[in-house]
């Protein structure tokens, strides 16, 4: 991880090891800490430029801390007590890997309303936290998390509006790659949490594995 103050350049020449597997260099071409040009009020602290033009770029330090402290929360409820949405199609894949390593509950395509708040439902579930990609594609599964005040872990770029969003994640959640670095740095972290994985072990999937490609959109 970057000092604080540290410089990278804007082509990510960075070599250090975020992971044992992969290196800030990799992390960056995942275009994972590139932000919008609009930015909301509560996401400025997360910003660490702008560049010329308007874009804002996300600190990465703060991507990996708040990734630290949502597998530390996901953890200690149990991955089968958290449920994980995203009505975006390139997150589907990310969502499923995720699930598919830390045991935690997939809900894909369109949130049912009442998933979480009417237990006549057949797919009703009770989660002890809710993991969305977007705050406002994800805006059912916040309402209904936070009328019954389970916490929500968001994903937020820098133009969400984090109303009722109890931890942040700030990263990109519009590209393919980001969304797949976010998840597999946090199923990663989970893991490490469970004390499933080692920090020196290797992943069963790698980032590429965990990317949503063009072709299996549904």
């Amino acid at each position: 991880m970057l000092e604080e103050n540290e410089s990278v350049d804007e082509e990510g020449s960075a070599e250090r090891m975020v992971t044992t597997e992969v290196t800030e260099k990799a992390l960056f071409s995942s275009g994972i800490r590139i932000g919008s040009v609009a930015k909301t009020s509560y996401m400025r602290k997360f910003i660490a430029t702008t560049r010329q033009g308007g874009l804002n770029i996300i600190d990465i330090n703060k991507t990996l801390e708040r990734i630290d402290i949502a597998a530390k929360m996901i953890a200690r409820v149990g991955p089968k007590n958290v449920i994980v949405y995203s009505r975006k199609p390139y997150a589907q894949k990310p969502v499923e890997k995720f699930c598919e390593l830390t045991g935690a509950t997939p809900v894909l395509k369109r949130f049912l309303p009442g998933t979480i708040t009417n237990p006549l439902l057949k797919n009703y579930f009770e989660p002890e936290i809710v993991l969305v990609s977007d705050p406002f594609y994800d805006k059912q599964a916040i309402d209904e998390a936070s009328s019954l005040g389970i916490p929500v872990i968001a994903i937020c770029n820098t133009d969400n509006v984090v109303s009722n969003v109890d931890l942040i994640i700030p990263a990109n959640n519009n590209g393919r790659k980001a969304l797949a670095a976010v998840y597999w740095l946090l199923a990663r972290s989970v893991l490490i949490a469970l004390k499933l994985l080692q920090p020196n072990e290797p992943m069963k999937y790698s980032i590429d594995d965990f990317e949503t490609k063009p072709e299996e959109e549904s």
